[in-house]
């Protein structure tokens, strides 16, 4: 089971780390089109609208990353201080109520945009030459996969813990720098 963990995480690592590149794409659209309006006197017509599609496509396909590396912002003043059974009993009630209707819904309503916007060959209304949005569109539904997949990777990870009390490895687990500092205080504190 573990494997099949491992494998779903680096699905979506993969797929984070191909969709990263967009910030370098991102970085150079807008450098551009900085250089053509302010110093060159000749902005584009054609930057906004690549801006937030590389941005959107970037924001979007990241969350099967973040999400398989337990990088997503909650609330954790209380949580971390759960014993493994009552977090991942928490986790398993929120990926059930919210997020696996969320992600659902995400597809469902994506795929109708998505296939919506090719069957109307729809391009932006932001500038005189709007570029497609269907490709676009179609990130949608592809991204709420992801994040499904991952979900169902992160609800067998609470099963898990919840029979064995202990969290399953992550790829690449990264401790948060509090934990260092406890520890290194803790090993202080001890050597003295």
């Amino acid at each position: 089971m573990n494997r099949t963990l491992l494998f779903i995480d680096k699905v979506s690592s993969a797929v984070g780390k191909l969709f990263a590149w967009c910030i370098l794409l991102l970085t150079l659209v807008v450098s551009y089109e900085v250089f053509v309006r302010y110093v060159l006197g000749q902005p584009t017509t054609w930057a906004y609208d690549v801006s937030y599609i590389l941005y959107g496509t970037l924001f979007m396909m990241a969350g099967a990353y973040a999400l398989s590396r337990n990088a997503h912002v909650r609330g954790d003043v209380v949580y971390r201080f759960f014993p493994v059974r009552v977090q991942a009993s928490l986790d398993l009630v929120l990926y059930i109520l919210f997020f696996f209707p969320g992600v659902i819904a995400l597809v469902y309503s994506g795929y109708g945009f998505a296939r919506l916007s090719w069957m109307i060959n729809e391009h932006s209304s932001f500038s005189p030459n709007g570029p497609p949005l269907y490709h676009f569109k179609s990130i949608i539904p592809i991204a709420g996969f992801f994040l499904c997949l991952q979900g169902a990777a992160e609800t067998a990870r609470c099963v898990i813990a919840l029979r064995t009390g202990v969290w399953p490895q992550r790829q690449h687990d990264v401790e948060e720098l509090e934990k260092e500092l406890i520890a290194r205080n803790a090993a202080e504190g001890v050597a003295r």
